[in-house]
Protein backbone atom coordinates (compact mmCIF):
# COMPACT_ATOMS: atom_id res chain seq x y z
CA UNK A 1 0.00 0.00 0.00
CA UNK A 2 1.43 3.48 -1.06
CA UNK A 3 0.07 6.21 0.63
CA UNK A 4 -0.54 9.11 -1.88
CA UNK A 5 -0.63 12.44 -1.76
CA UNK A 6 -3.29 14.55 -4.39
CA UNK A 7 -0.42 17.10 -5.02
CA UNK A 8 1.87 13.76 -6.34
CA UNK A 9 -1.15 12.40 -8.35
CA UNK A 10 -2.30 15.07 -10.01
CA UNK A 11 0.34 14.93 -12.00
CA UNK A 12 0.11 11.63 -12.79
CA UNK A 13 -3.51 11.54 -13.79
CA UNK A 14 -2.77 15.09 -15.91
CA UNK A 15 -0.27 13.32 -18.16
CA UNK A 16 -3.03 10.55 -18.72
CA UNK A 17 -5.22 13.55 -20.22
CA UNK A 18 -2.52 14.82 -22.15
CA UNK A 19 -1.62 11.67 -23.91
CA UNK A 20 -5.35 11.06 -24.13
CA UNK A 21 -5.63 14.21 -26.01
CA UNK A 22 -2.36 13.52 -28.51
CA UNK A 23 -3.59 10.31 -29.49
CA UNK A 24 -4.89 9.77 -32.91
CA UNK A 25 -8.38 10.00 -33.85
CA UNK A 26 -8.96 6.20 -34.40
CA UNK A 27 -7.31 5.16 -31.04
CA UNK A 28 -8.57 7.84 -29.61
CA UNK A 29 -12.57 7.03 -29.77
CA UNK A 30 -11.57 3.50 -28.17
CA UNK A 31 -9.47 5.26 -25.13
CA UNK A 32 -12.15 7.35 -24.68
CA UNK A 33 -14.92 4.54 -24.41
CA UNK A 34 -12.28 2.26 -21.84
CA UNK A 35 -11.74 6.07 -19.78
CA UNK A 36 -15.28 6.04 -19.47
CA UNK A 37 -15.54 2.97 -18.22
CA UNK A 38 -13.40 3.36 -15.61
CA UNK A 39 -14.84 6.57 -14.84
CA UNK A 40 -18.11 4.61 -14.22
CA UNK A 41 -16.11 1.95 -12.26
CA UNK A 42 -14.62 4.69 -10.00
CA UNK A 43 -17.99 6.16 -8.97
CA UNK A 44 -19.14 2.46 -8.19
CA UNK A 45 -15.78 1.72 -6.35
CA UNK A 46 -16.07 5.58 -4.59
CA UNK A 47 -20.03 5.66 -3.88
CA UNK A 48 -20.93 9.06 -2.92
CA UNK A 49 -18.86 12.32 -2.07
CA UNK A 50 -15.49 12.30 -1.30
CA UNK A 51 -12.82 14.74 -1.59
CA UNK A 52 -9.25 14.78 -3.82
CA UNK A 53 -7.30 13.59 -0.90
CA UNK A 54 -9.66 10.66 -0.49
CA UNK A 55 -9.35 9.88 -3.98
CA UNK A 56 -5.66 10.19 -4.13
CA UNK A 57 -5.21 7.85 -1.01
CA UNK A 58 -7.59 5.06 -3.06
CA UNK A 59 -5.27 5.70 -5.94
CA UNK A 60 -2.28 4.65 -4.27
CA UNK A 61 -3.57 2.08 -1.89
CA UNK A 62 -5.08 0.30 -5.20
CA UNK A 63 -3.22 1.30 -8.07
CA UNK A 64 -4.42 0.82 -11.24
CA UNK A 65 -3.90 -2.92 -11.97
CA UNK A 66 -7.71 -3.27 -11.64
CA UNK A 67 -8.58 -0.90 -14.99
CA UNK A 68 -6.95 -3.95 -16.95
CA UNK A 69 -9.93 -6.27 -16.80
CA UNK A 70 -12.29 -3.34 -17.41
CA UNK A 71 -9.91 -2.00 -20.83
CA UNK A 72 -10.01 -5.97 -21.69
CA UNK A 73 -14.00 -5.84 -21.58
CA UNK A 74 -14.58 -2.88 -23.21
CA UNK A 75 -12.33 -2.53 -26.00
CA UNK A 76 -11.61 -6.48 -27.01
CA UNK A 77 -10.17 -5.70 -29.70
CA UNK A 78 -8.36 -3.01 -29.42
CA UNK A 79 -5.23 -3.91 -27.39
CA UNK A 80 -4.03 -0.35 -28.09
CA UNK A 81 -6.70 0.76 -25.65
CA UNK A 82 -5.41 -0.85 -22.86
CA UNK A 83 -2.92 1.78 -21.82
CA UNK A 84 -3.33 1.91 -18.55
CA UNK A 85 -1.14 4.86 -18.18
CA UNK A 86 -3.19 6.80 -20.37
CA UNK A 87 -6.96 5.59 -19.53
CA UNK A 88 -6.82 5.37 -15.78
CA UNK A 89 -4.57 8.57 -15.60
CA UNK A 90 -7.30 10.49 -17.84
CA UNK A 91 -10.29 8.79 -15.91
CA UNK A 92 -8.80 9.55 -12.56
CA UNK A 93 -8.08 13.30 -13.88
CA UNK A 94 -11.87 13.53 -15.04
CA UNK A 95 -13.45 11.41 -11.77
CA UNK A 96 -11.48 14.60 -9.55
CA UNK A 97 -13.64 17.10 -10.59
CA UNK A 98 -16.54 15.79 -9.43
CA UNK A 99 -14.32 15.51 -5.82
CA UNK A 100 -16.20 17.92 -2.78
CA UNK A 101 -13.05 20.10 -2.52
CA UNK A 102 -12.17 20.49 -6.44
CA UNK A 103 -14.09 23.42 -8.89
CA UNK A 104 -12.62 25.23 -12.16
CA UNK A 105 -9.86 23.11 -12.57
CA UNK A 106 -7.78 23.30 -8.90
CA UNK A 107 -8.65 22.24 -5.65
CA UNK A 108 -10.19 24.58 -2.96
CA UNK A 109 -8.38 24.87 0.22
CA UNK A 110 -10.57 25.85 3.07
CA UNK A 111 -9.02 26.45 6.39
CA UNK A 112 -10.20 24.85 9.05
Amino acid sequence: MVTLRFDDAIGLWREGQRRLAATDPPLRFALERVTDALVDELRRRLGGSFTTEELARYYGEHGIDWCFDIAVRTAPGDPEAWDLTTVAGAAFARYVREASDYAGGARILRED
